[in-house]
């Protein structure tokens, strides 16, 4: 099993290395990672107002112009990175641990467990995400922590989906069989033997859930009901640049390219480990 295993995962690499896409997804996920991590050492301060410097164009003492309040919009994307990235990988954090605990109860037991289960999946799913989160929000006070939550309590569903299907394949195979005759309890069955061998689709769908959690955290603060200032976002900086899009085009495109240069890293990377993990590929 070891051999396989490590078969496995030089076979993943070298596929992971001859995807360019792949390499350019993971480029830029490690560009924005390393910019949210190292933007406190810039000595910057994301809210310092300067009325005097307002409204300045790109150049060499803010390469990326500053706002109507004279703030550095440069040293603010790199702070919108630290919540973007925050949010993104904690809302998917909750919405992968709700989904992998329900789909391989769902997948695991069958029956009248897996019917409840599904039917509530069924349930959320008839309900669209976003005007869903829209609705909690609505009754919450706006805050970072309050939409990771939210957004990972209503993107669950599809990781449940794929869990359930992985497990419903993998339960009645030999080295399940032999860990139930040698009396493995079901917890140990389910989480030593069953699980690391379905996390393949849940890794894909984590990595793309990602761009679709900075997504949905753009548009709620663009919207005013996300990430409240003098907090920097990436969508609070895209509402406060529609006031002077005509004017100071910098104030919106800036923050405009960063999301889409995140969402596009982080899908391109999906669909490389995707490719990479899927055995249909020939080598």
């Amino acid at each position: 099993m070891r051999i396989k295993h490590s078969f496995l995962k030089d076979v993943f690499w070298r596929r992971m290395r001859q995807n360019r896409l792949a390499l350019v997804g993971a480029g830029i996920v490690l560009a924005m990672f390393l910019l949210a991590v190292v933007a406190p050492l810039t000595g910057q301060d994301p809210g310092a107002i300067d009325i005097a410097q307002r409204l300045q164009s790109p150049n060499w003492a803010h390469p990326f112009g500053t706002d109507d309040l004279g703030r550095d919009v440069l040293t603010r994307i790199l702070y919108g990175a630290r919540v973007s990235l925050l949010v993104g990988f904690l809302a998917v954090g909750i919405a992968t641990l709700i989904g992998i605990v329900i789909g391989a109860l769902a997948g695991y037991y069958g029956r009248w467990v897996d019917g409840v289960l599904m039917r509530f999946v069924d349930l959320m799913l008839c309900f669209p995400a976003f005007f869903l989160i829209l609705a909690v929000i609505a009754f919450l006070e706006p805050s970072i922590w309050n939409i990771m939550i939210i957004i990972g309590l209503t993107s669950w569903m599809g990781v449940a989906r794929l869990v359930r299907a992985e497990f419903l394949s993998l339960r009645e195979r030999d080295f399940v069989l032999a860990a139930r005759a040698l009396g493995a309890s079901d917890r140990r069955v389910i989480f030593r033997h069953i699980l690391p061998n379905a996390l393949s689709p849940v890794l894909v769908s984590a990595t793309l859930g990602v761009a679709g959690a900075i997504l949905t955290e753009s548009a709620l603060s663009f919207l005013g009901i996300g990430v409240q200032p003098p907090t920097p976002s990436w969508g609070n900086m895209l509402i406060a640049g529609k006031q002077t899009l005509g004017t100071a085009w910098w104030l919106s495109v800036f923050p405009g390219l960063a999301i889409l240069f995140t969402v596009l890293g982080y899908n391109l990377l999906g669909e490389g480990i995707r490719d990479a993990l899927d055995p249909r590929i020939h080598e």
